[in-house]
């Protein structure tokens, strides 16, 4: 009887150039149905928070209630000091630590990764950055056709706070 030969593998070839790449987005969502989000390339830090606030103070009659995390740009002296200088347009609401549940746009995240493209990826920052982009203006034109679709990232029993303590919303 013969023994079999010893089993050749192959190494799998996956064809990508290993360079990484990543952007951010942040994004604020009310329970209106509305959104308003912001794409960018850099680190988050408070600079680009308060480039955010202005985006968003500069859409509204009213002032806009902002739920966030502990993140150290939400906490800055920068953000602070914007806050100051306009209290009549933000005011920020801090989730408890290490708390992601209860934070609605943890599932707009989870929204964007799911939705991104699975078979053709993006091939470079730009690309990936336009498919954000083009995410969340799906998310924007929907709330006049859908606007439950939205409304429906406060529908997880952890975040439903929002709709039951806080009636204003832009």
């Amino acid at each position: 009887m013969r023994q079999p030969g010893p089993v050749v593998a192959r190494t799998p070839i996956v064809r990508r150039s290993g360079n990484r790449f990543s952007v951010n987005a942040m994004s604020a969502i009310s329970t209106k149905g509305r959104m308003h989000f912001m794409v960018f390339t850099e680190s988050f830090t408070a600079e680009v928070m308060c480039r955010f606030l202005d985006r968003l103070a500069g859409h509204f009659g009213q002032r806009v209630h902002l739920v966030v995390d502990g993140h150290s740009a939400h906490r800055s002296k920068k953000v602070r000091d914007w806050l100051t200088a306009h209290p009549d347009d933000v005011e920020l609401h801090f989730l408890p630590a290490y708390s992601p549940e209860l934070n609605p746009d943890e599932l707009v995240n989870a929204d964007l990764k799911h939705s991104l493209p699975r078979q053709h990826r993006a091939r470079d920052q730009a690309e990936l950055a336009a498919e954000t982009r083009r995410f969340f203006r799906r998310r924007q034109r929907q709330r006049q056709r859908q606007p439950h679709i939205v409304r429906g990232y406060f529908g997880s029993p952890h975040v439903r706070y929002v709709l039951n303590e806080n009636p204003m919303s832009f």
